[in-house]
């Protein structure tokens, strides 16, 4: 068991930091409130403003994130959009996309879309958990998934969709002196955000978000 607050998650090894995962992640899906600004502090009257340029009927979304069980260490399997699409081209992110009419939950729509995005096998991932809604100023309402995946797969990725696949340690993730704070414009207002570069590639906006989200839920914090 652990205590209400764990300060520093890179002590963990891969199996306490597994238990705790799954210890602190929520067990159904929109059981915690929606939120958009999970980064920086934001004072709640322009938290407020801000929530204005959100759609008030978003679309259900569903994403993955995967985390591989790896012998060295977890880490987690993220994508970097093909450099073609209309929204987010070139940013990292994680596989996922619309909740479609033949999807029963939203755990169906993260493993139907990881499997068209990057071909990893449904089969091959257990769903530990879910992180709260997160809203995204593209119109989604998106219902992220966590789930740990069985090293061996081979991936196939979606040119359409994806143009790369990586892992990074979730140790690094985890790290918050590997969180960046940048102050980014919006519709007006300064907003201080949180990016985690990595090599060279940077990983920002919601998908920073849901990992920070992870992060704070990981550490006992009020996310």
């Amino acid at each position: 068991m652990f205590e209400a607050s764990v300060t520093d998650l890179c002590a963990l090894d891969s199996t306490a930091l597994r238990e705790l995962i799954r210890g602190r992640l929520a067990v159904s899906p929109g059981s915690r409130s929606a939120d958009d600004w999970r980064y920086g502090p934001t004072a709640p009257a322009r938290r407020a403003a801000l929530r204005g340029y959100f759609p008030s009927s978003p679309v259900p979304a569903a994403v993955l994130l995967p985390i591989v069980e790896r012998e060295q260490g977890l880490t987690m399997l993220l994508t970097q959009r093909a450099s073609h699409l209309t929204h987010h081209a070139g940013q990292i992110s994680f596989p996922g996309g619309r909740v479609e009419a033949g999807d029963v939950d939203p755990v169906a729509t993260a493993l139907r879309e990881t499997e068209e995005e990057i071909g990893l096998p449904r089969s091959m991932v257990s769903v530990a958990g879910y992180l709260p809604d997160h809203l995204v100023v593209t119109g989604y309402r998106v219902t992220p998934v966590v789930g740990f995946v069985t090293p061996g797969f081979a991936l196939e990725l979606d040119p359409t969709e994806v143009d790369d696949a990586f892992e990074v340690p979730l140790s690094f993730l985890l790290d918050g002196r590997n969180h960046v704070p940048r102050v980014r414009r919006f519709e007006g207002h300064d907003v201080e955000l949180i990016d985690m570069p990595y090599g060279e590639r940077n990983i920002w906006g919601a998908t920073a978000d849901m990992l920070l989200t992870l992060y704070r839920l990981l550490r006992g914090e009020d996310a």
